[in-house]
């Protein structure tokens, strides 16, 4: 894989994801309790060997880089293996990146220096598990100027993807970025075949085709709007369709683009048969993992009847760090270092690192974001017009958003 460059474009800003990237980049926003969003992507450039990676930031990446600088830095660039984090340099333009073909030609420069035949382009912000290498394979065997990554989705879904259509032998023969309506794939009545935002290029190729894009006014600059729709015409694109590591039944990849959309993939873990495995040994997401004891479950028979203090969790994911201190876990993922106190009740929530639940206090299909500290008797969750009142957000199915405490020591729900 010497011969492969990984560009990972994590400068989104997700606003469909707001209030949780009112501080963070989207792909650093936290995934499954102890994961951040990008970690899958990076997992599964390790799992395919593929060693020399460029994360290309932009949107408030501070976070981001810190989470990579102390969970992704083992690599030895000695032996030519490293991640390493590029902010916009400016070097070409003085604006900020207009989109996914821009990024990369703005970064020309430092790509040049790289000197390898093929640039693998990833996005940071999917959940899913795949082996890069067998898309390379097919690449290099097909001597594919593009090849994209794809996967079906659903008709009424087209508006979000880029959407292409194959032939038998799998090479694109159209190419139509967010179309409202589009023809089904062959064999399907209800999908069609949409882009997973996974591209390899012949890297002196897709410089050349990134200096004419950037010297059309009219152009977006978007490797879906533009740059892919102008190489179907005189190159050879092919499609790979996804294979899954997962080792499940059905593939497993998530855009978690939207709240609710993230609720629900963190929610996905819990179950009794998840279905994406985080247990798998043969497919390990790695992270950044922070120097925390284990957690601890306080159970504390004094007092009246009926008021013993059992800390319990059922059915939920609870990270090191944390202290359930009598209180009452369920169907809920817990991050680090957070205090669950006396007859407390969480129910299908996201508590990030650092929150502290009060006593008494009952949480209902919350997204809880970093330090935010809960009186005690805190109702969440109940009252979703009162949630509105408060100033939270609330998702279409329901979902209450309280965002990140900047001052942990003085934060506090009213």
């Amino acid at each position: 894989m010497k011969d492969i460059l990984t560009v990972i474009l994590a400068g989104g800003k997700g606003s469909r994801l707001e209030p949780l990237t009112r501080d963070r980049a989207k792909p650093a926003v936290p995934f499954g309790g102890l994961y951040r969003i990008i970690d899958f992507t990076l997992s599964n450039c390790l799992n395919s060997k593929l060693r020399r990676v460029i994360v290309l930031t932009q949107y408030k990446a501070r976070s981001l880089d810190r989470h990579i600088r102390l969970g992704w830095s083992f690599l030895n660039p000695e032996f030519g293996e490293s991640i390493e984090v590029l902010p916009p340099q400016q070097r070409i333009a003085t604006n900020w990146y207009t989109g996914t073909a821009d990024a990369i030609y703005q970064n020309i420069y430092s790509l040049e220096k790289e000197d390898r035949p093929h640039t693998l382009v990833l996005g940071g912000d999917h959940i899913y598990k795949m082996d890069y290498a067998e898309m390379i394979r097919l690449h290099k065997e097909s001597r594919a100027d593009l090849t994209i990554g794809c996967i079906p989705i659903a008709l009424e879904e087209s508006r979000h993807f880029g959407v292409m259509q194959v032939d038998k032998n799998h090479q694109v023969i159209g190419f139509e970025e967010k179309p409202l309506q589009t023809k089904p794939m062959p064999g399907s009545d209800s999908h069609c075949l949409g882009s997973m935002g996974i591209y390899i290029f012949n890297t002196q190729q897709m410089f050349e085709l990134l200096c004419e894009d950037a010297a059309d006014p009219a152009s977006q600059h978007d490797f879906g709007h533009n740059i892919i729709p102008k190489m179907i015409e005189h190159n050879r694109v092919f499609a790979f369709p996804f294979q899954d590591r997962n080792r499940k039944s059905i593939a497993y990849w998530r855009d978690v683009g939207t709240l609710d959309a993230y609720y629900q993939a963190n929610m996905d873990l819990i179950a009794v048969d998840p279905v994406l495995n985080l247990y798998d040994r043969e497919w390990p997401i790695r992270t950044y993992q922070p120097q925390c004891p284990p957690p601890k479950f306080v159970f504390n028979s004094e007092g009246a009847p009926g008021e013993a203090r059992r800390g319990e969790a059922l059915d939920s994911t609870v990270c090191p760090g944390c202290i359930i201190s009598g209180g009452h876990v369920q169907k809920s993922i817990l991050s680090p270092n957070v205090r669950v106190n006396s007859y407390a009740v969480i129910e299908d929530s996201i508590i990030f690192d650092g929150v502290d639940i009060g006593r008494h206090s009952r949480i209902r299909r919350a997204i809880i974001d970093k330090d935010v500290k809960i009186p005690a008797h805190t109702k969440i969750g109940f009252d979703l017009e009162l949630e509105r009142r408060r100033g939270f957000t609330v998702t279409e199915q329901g979902i209450v958003v309280i965002p990140k405490a900047e001052h942990p020591d003085t934060f506090r729900i009213t």
